[in-house]
C-alpha cells in the first residue's frame, strides 16, 4: 500500500486577486514561498519518501521547497495532476466567472469538466502508487504530490462519490490531503492543513 499526500501549492498573485490561473503558468509570490516552507515543516513531522510535482512553476517551486526540507528527492513531474484547464473562463476574476458561467461545474467552452480533472488525476495517483509499491515493497511508502485546489477538489469528489459536501470550501495553499492508495482503490484518510 501506498500513502499519498496531496499538497497544494503556495500563493500566487493571481491566488491574491482571486484571478482563475487554469494553466496559466503564474509563479508562487513570497507569501507562497512562506506557504510552502510552512506546509514543508507540517510534513516533517511524519515519514516521507519521495516528491511528485505538477509541471506548472508553482507546484514545481512548492516541491523543491518541501523537498530540500525533507531531504527527499523529486521523483518527477507528473503532467496529470496540473491544474484544470479553464477555457475561456482562465485568467478571469472568480465573480466574474461565477456571474458568466454560475458555478464550477458549468460547461465553459474549451474547459475541462471537474470529472475528466479527477479521471486523469486518480489515474496519475495510480500510477504513482504502483512505482511505489515496486521501490518499496513490502513496506508502506509515503508519497508527496504537489498539485492544485481544481485537481485536489476533483480528486475528493471522486473518491467520496460526491457524498461529502465540498462546493465552497476551499483547498487552501499550502494544505495537505492524505490518502490511501491500493491497487484499484484510493480513499480519503485526513485532511487538514497539518499532516
Amino acid at each position: 500500500m501506498t500513502y499519498i499526500t496531496l499538497v497544494r501549492h503556495g500563493q500566487t498573485d493571481w491566488n491574491l486577486a482571486k484571478r482563475i490561473q487554469g494553466s496559466t503558468d503564474i509563479p508562487l509570490n513570497d507569501t507562497g514561498r512562506e506557504d510552502a516552507r510552512w506546509a514543508a515543516e507540517q510534513l516533517a513531522a511524519g515519514t516521507h519518501h519521495t516528491v511528485y510535482t505538477s509541471p506548472l512553476v508553482r507546484a514545481r517551486e512548492t516541491g523543491e521547497i518541501i523537498a530540500n526540507r525533507l531531504g527527499i528527492a523529486i521523483a518527477g513531474v507528473v503532467p496529470d495532476v496540473r491544474e484544470r484547464e479553464f477555457g475561456e473562463g482562465e485568467g478571469m476574476l472568480v465573480p466574474e466567472f461565477i456571474d458568466k458561467y454560475g458555478d464550477w461545474h458549468a460547461a465553459v467552452p474549451g474547459a475541462e469538466s471537474l470529472s475528466d480533472v479527477g479521471a486523469r488525476a486518480i489515474e496519475a495517483l495510480h500510477t504513482i502508487a504502483a512505482e511505489a509499491r515496486r521501490r518499496s515493497s513490502p513496506v508502506a511508502e509515503s508519497v508527496i504530490v504537489v498539485a492544485h485546489g481544481g485537481v485536489i477538489r476533483a480528486v475528493i469528489d471522486h473518491v467520496s462519490s460526491g457524498t461529502l459536501p465540498r462546493d465552497g470550501e476551499p483547498i487552501l495553499n499550502g494544505s495537505a490531503h492524505r490518502f490511501l492508495a491500493t491497487p484499484g482503490y484510493l480513499r480519503l484518510l485526513e485532511e487538514s492543513p497539518v499532516l
